[in-house]
Formats: C-alpha cells, structure tokens, sequence
C-alpha cells in the first residue's frame, strides 16, 4: 500500500494556549507512551509538571514555569525523527545542536509530507487536499477565528513568554507558511493552465465541426425554380 502522512499545524501562540485550556479542564497524555528507539523515556528522561491525577486548574504561569512540559515546541518535536538526538535523553548533546538538528529534521518531514494544511487558512487547505488527492469535500471548511484560545486575555509580556518557550515551533510555522502558500499558488497555476488547454480544446472542437457542416448541393431545386422564373419575366 501506499501511504500518504499529512498533517495540520497552527500559530504556536493559538495552540499553546489552546492546550493549556484543554489541560486546566482536565485533560492528560497519561496513555501516550512517547516511544522513540523501541522504548518510552524513563521518569528522570521525562518528568511529570504535576504530582496528582491531571493538571487541573493550573494557572497560565505556572503551566509555563513547568520546564518539561511537552507544550513546548510540540509541533516539531512531533515532526522530528527524536532518534537523531538521542529521543528524550537530554545530556545525548548540547542543548543548542540539538535544537538546530530538531528544527531542521520537522522542516525535511513537513516538506516530504504529500499534504499539510495550516488551521488559520481553512479554505486553502480544503483546496490543496482537494486536488492533492482529487478528492471533494460535500461542503465547504469554514474559518472559525472565535476559539478558546482567542478568548484569552493575555498581556505582551505572557505573549512574549509563550514565543521564547516556542522559538522552535515559530520558526518552523514560518517557513511552513512560506511553503503552504507556495505549494497554494503553484497548485492554482497548475489548474489555470489545464483550465485553459481544456477552453482551447472546446474552441479546437467547435471550429472543427463547423467545417465538416454540410455545404447546400449546386442543384438547389428551389434555387433553380427562382432563376428560371426570373430570367423568364426579363424575357417576358
């Protein structure tokens, strides 16, 4: 078989907020099993933000201070090969070396990917799956700009904070917003030129049948009846 992966991202800010509410109501990744290299990470590779069943109710300050909490850059941690650097195993490298080869591995990932759309541009990625996998959708996707996250009311300091524990996913957002749109504009170009070939073609076709129309045969009866009629009163 042949399998296609696909993914959505969204802004780094949105989506951190977005799981910072999902997880204030109560929700965990207790069953997610992070495997990397056949094994899960031990607790001292992987930490826990929280000592009881969830994280209920924590605070947008302390859901930041948490140092392992996997909100952080989790896009492209979810992109990257994590074997490259030593899975979860952070003393594996440097903390800088290991940014660079994270970033750039979600990057390599994300452009071998035969789909992936952005969730702040609905409509153009309904389009770009549509004709990547010539497949239709029975109604059209809508943009909802009201969220849970855009309901929150943070100040630039918060804003900036969320930026600097997501530099990654920042980085990656923008170049996967220079590649969506590039992708977007070369599919549109691509579909203008069959629209076009296809107008010539009908154009081709109706000049051709034009031509092969059947041309009135020289012996006109009701032609030959007027001439004669009429070279008939000149005489008369």
């Amino acid at each position: 078989r042949n399998f296609y992966y696909i993914t959505m991202l969204r802004d780094p800010v949105s989506r951190y907020l977005s799981e910072w509410k999902h997880v204030q109501r109560g929700a965990t990744w207790k069953t997610s099993l992070h495997m990397c290299d056949g094994r899960s990470p031990t607790p001292d590779e992987l930490p826990t933000c929280y000592p009881g069943d969830d994280w209920s109710g924590v605070s947008l300050r302390e859901f930041m201070d948490c140092t392992y909490n996997l909100a952080n850059n989790r896009q492209v941690r979810m992109l990257a090969d994590l074997s490259l650097v030593g899975c979860y195993n952070l003393t594996f490298m440097n903390e800088s070396e290991r940014n660079t080869i994270l970033l750039q591995s979600a990057k390599n990932n994300l452009k071998n990917m035969a789909f992936f759309g952005l969730t702040e541009f609905q409509r153009k990625t309904q389009f770009l799956f549509e004709r990547t996998f010539n497949l239709k959708f029975i109604s059209p996707f809508t943009q909802f700009n009201i969220t849970r996250a855009s309901n929150v009311d943070i100040n630039e300091g918060a804003r900036q904070r969320i930026e600097e524990l997501n530099f990654l996913d920042m980085q990656l957002y923008e170049y996967a917003k220079d590649l969506f749109q590039q992708r977007y504009h070369h599919t549109k170009q691509l579909e203008h030129q069959r629209d076009r070939q296809k107008r010539r073609e009908e154009r081709r076709l109706q000049r051709e049948h034009r031509g092969h129309r059947w041309p009135k045969e020289d012996g006109n009866t009701d032609g030959a009846v007027t001439e004669d009629y009429n070279s008939q009163v000149v005489r008369w």
